[in-house]
């Protein structure tokens, strides 16, 4: 059974997204605020954490920023409120895997932790057949789910590893944000197109690429984004 660690400082919001995950399937961490949320980590590691941005004293971001520190592929969604669009922003770049505006359905979250635990590690995903892409100095092995640059082990998210390996399957081809993201999480959440930007921001820079002079992600303007095939122009 996989534990997921819920903070939040309303009571109601926890107790309601425990309740869903529980009759989900899961196991749950209920925490008031950052503190108690990261001495419940430190205790017994989550597969999932579900943290809310605006939390006082220790927030969402710092927590993560912690998270990570412990357990750098723990799946994170931000809770945010409708008008913290630059903290979401915030969030994405620090590598969390989706993001739910309140008010939200639980029902839905509780499907977005299911999705983003099936493109972890932590959530036992399988890779048949051992498969390896490459693509100028740039290596994906879908079954230890590792990444290389020119031989130089890469660290990426889960929900940053699954984008890859869907713009390397198909080299030169060009992904809308819609279809990128659908194509990588198995699903469309509304809205949910407009974080890709986010993502492969971080995913540039964990591979040490460049969105001005791009190695491997190619930016269409007004499109989305490509594998840069050798000798193709971003």
């Amino acid at each position: 059974m996989k534990l997921v660690l819920v903070a939040d400082d309303e009571a109601k919001i926890v107790k309601l997204v425990c309740a869903y995950l529980e009759a989900a399937g899961f196991e749950t961490s209920p925490a008031s605020d950052g503190r108690a949320a990261l001495e419940a980590a430190r205790s017994r590691p989550p597969d999932c954490a579900i943290l809310d941005i605006g939390m006082p004293g220790m927030d969402g971001l710092d927590l993560a920023r912690e998270l990570r520190g412990l357990y750098p592929e723990l799946p994170v969604i931000f809770l945010t409120a409708r008008s913290e669009e630059t903290d979401r922003v915030v969030g994405l770049e620090l590598g969390a895997d989706d993001y739910v505006v309140k008010p939200f359905s639980p029902r839905e979250l509780a499907a977005r932790v299911k999705a983003v635990l099936r493109r972890s590690r932590r959530g036992g995903e399988a890779r048949p057949g051992g498969r390896v892409l490459s693509q100028g100095g740039l290596r994906l092995d879908l079954e230890k789910r590792a990444v290389a640059v020119d031989g130089a082990p890469k660290e990426l998210t889960a929900v940053q590893f699954s984008i890859l390996s869907v713009l390397m399957a198909e080299p030169g081809r060009v992904f809308d944000r819609a279809s990128l993201l659908e194509a990588a999480i198995g699903s469309r959440f509304e809205g949910y197109e407009r974080t890709i930007d986010a993502h492969i921001k971080n995913i540039r820079r964990a591979l040490g690429d460049s969105g001005e002079e791009p190695r491997f992600i190619g930016t269409v303007r007004g499109v989305g984004y490509k594998l840069i095939e050798r000798g193709d122009e971003a």
